[in-house]
């Protein structure tokens, strides 16, 4: 895999990192042995974080939202999952993130607790805010209540990048003020905020990680980048998109996964921000075309109003400034956009559906 430099960014990019060069460190420590809790077990990134839980030898309770057929989301495809529930190393919790009284059961006797249970697709935020308030923020606050009460040693928080809303200022820092441009972001930072309520009123050790757009197999195509590959791994002539202007600081997921076990053994003051990107932009558009090259097709873009997200709810560049997290975690990304988009290719291309792919998903 490539290592970035902090200054690779694509032409009509905006804004600079710093002029050095990060390279990933060593993790520090080891979870083997050591047993955690990871909601959210289920989805995109949460599936990573469990495989890679599992390889670093951890003892894992995945925590999946409850449903009557016992379906474990994307684990359900997972190999090493299946093994290591086999070999007593991993174990299924069905509940629901909003039901206090499970999670502070799920909690107990657990070292660390790695919070990733959310609702996060932004349009379906604008139909269902209701839905996002009682997910995001309740869910976090049993997540929280749950540590503090069980004694739990280390809990990180999942937060997104869309917090900051379109930057003032670019690359963004931990610093940057927060702003809910979206229903969806405005959970997200009540979320964070009772984390740091929590770390300030009664010392819980929470650790809050924002990552930046992470992409890579599993995510669905309500993202802009399975959206762009599904539909040109289907063969369409044509590709259905919103505003191709945004540009967003994408990081792969097994990146994305490395940051959460640094995370949960970092010795780290209770209410740390720390954020996972890459250093690098791209617009949609650009994106596009990444894609284009990478499955070989010459698609005409065609604009769907359905697509396009209200003026003022539009997050218009999202940039990061990786540097706190190489100096406290020793994290950088080591997969480039370009290698990582043919990974995401190759898992999706056995599983388009040419009547689907098209399909705007909220």
């Amino acid at each position: 895999m490539t290592t970035l430099s902090a200054t690779d960014t694509l032409s009509g990019s905006t804004g600079e990192v710093p002029e050095t060069e990060l390279t990933a460190r060593p993790v520090e420590g080891s979870l083997a042995g050591r047993t955690v809790l990871v909601t959210g077990s289920d989805g995109f990134i949460g599936s990573h974080v469990v495989e890679r839980l599992v390889a670093d030898g951890a003892r894992v309770k995945a925590f999946c939202l409850y449903n009557s057929n016992g379906s474990t989301g994307w684990l359900d495809e997972s190999d090493a999952f299946r093994q290591a529930v086999r070999d007593g190393q991993a174990e299924v919790v069905l509940g629901d993130i909003r039901d206090p009284e499970h999670v502070m059961a799920s909690t107990e006797g657990v070292d660390v607790v790695l919070h990733l249970a959310a609702l996060i697709a932004i349009p379906f935020s604008y139909v269902a805010p209701r839905s996002y308030v009682e997910t995001n923020v309740i869910g976090t606050l049993n997540v929280l209540e749950a540590v503090r009460r069980q004694g739990t040693p280390r809990m990180v928080n999942t937060s997104t990048s869309e917090v900051y809303g379109t930057p003032e200022a670019v690359p963004i820092t931990e610093a940057h003020p927060l702003r809910g441009q979206s229903p969806y972001s405005a959970t997200k930072i009540s979320a964070d905020k009772m984390c740091e309520s929590y770390a300030l009123s009664f010392e819980t050790p929470v650790t809050t990680l924002r990552p930046f757009n992470t992409f890579g197999p599993r995510q669905s195509t309500r993202a802009v980048i399975p959206t762009v590959l599904s539909q040109l791994l289907a063969g369409a002539s044509q590709l259905k998109l919103g505003d191709l202007s945004p540009k967003r600081d994408f990081t792969f997921v097994t990146d994305t996964a490395d940051g959460f076990v640094r995370a949960a053994l970092a010795d780290v003051a209770p209410g740390t921000t720390i954020q996972l990107g890459t250093g690098r932009t791209v617009s949609v558009g650009e994106v596009v075309e990444l894609c284009r090259k990478v499955t070989g097709s010459d698609a005409e873009i065609v604009t769907e109003s359905a697509r396009i997200r209200p003026e003022g709810s539009e997050v218009q560049i999202l940039l990061s400034d990786p540097s706190r997290a190489n100096e406290v975690l020793g994290w950088a990304p080591t997969v480039s956009l370009e290698e990582g988009l043919s990974a995401t290719a190759e898992w999706l291309r056995p599983r388009v559906d040419a009547e689907t792919a098209g399909r705007y998903h909220r």
